[in-house]
């Protein structure tokens, strides 16, 4: 039966999904995926590979791993402050929050990043490519393809956010009997 009263002021913004919070840890998974899954597994590039830090001297990979390692940090500092985002909006409070609006702001993060990351350190800094195993004529298509990647995942995300946001909306409103 729907609620005839109006929800609290309590209540109402503790529905609100904190969206910052999704968003920065989106910012941190991807900056984890990029260091993880590209510098150290695929070994494809290192934070400062292409800007005069060679991989193959033992001062290159020192420099590199020095720069990774402050990349990885950057990454872990959005993971803490998404956490403190979503603590704060979480705290002392029964919270229903849909998982797509969870999905679609660390979707916009991740992609976020991407789009970042890759027009920062790819284009206009050229401190690494996504692979530099590859020709150094093919380095572009990776790039792009990665700016691509994040430029979808932000709009997929973003799309996924606002049906939830609607639909939360839609779900609020005859909880409380409103419009």
């Amino acid at each position: 039966m729907p609620r005839t009263t109006p929800l609290p002021e309590t209540e109402r913004a503790a529905t609100t999904f904190p969206t910052a919070a999704g968003i920065f840890f989106g910012l941190g998974i991807g900056g984890f995926f990029d260091g993880i899954v590209l510098h150290q597994i695929l070994q494809w590039h290192h934070m400062a590979s292409s800007a005069g830090f060679p991989v193959d001297t033992v001062e290159g990979l020192r420099g590199n791993t020095l720069f990774d390692g402050l990349f990885h940090a950057t990454a872990y500092v959005f993971v803490l402050v998404g956490l403190v985002l979503l603590w704060r909006a979480a705290r002392g409070t029964h919270l229903r929050w849909s998982n797509r609006l969870l999905a679609g702001t660390l979707l916009m993060g991740f992609g976020l990043f991407n789009v970042a990351e890759g027009l920062l350190s790819h284009q206009i800094l050229g401190l690494h490519h996504v692979n530099e195993t590859v020709p150094r004529a093919q380095w572009i298509w990776w790039d792009v393809g990665f700016l691509v990647w994040g430029a979808a995942m932000i709009a997929g995300g973003w799309a996924l956010w606002r049906a939830s946001r609607k639909a939360q909306a839609e779900a609020n409103a005859a909880a409380t009997g409103g419009p």
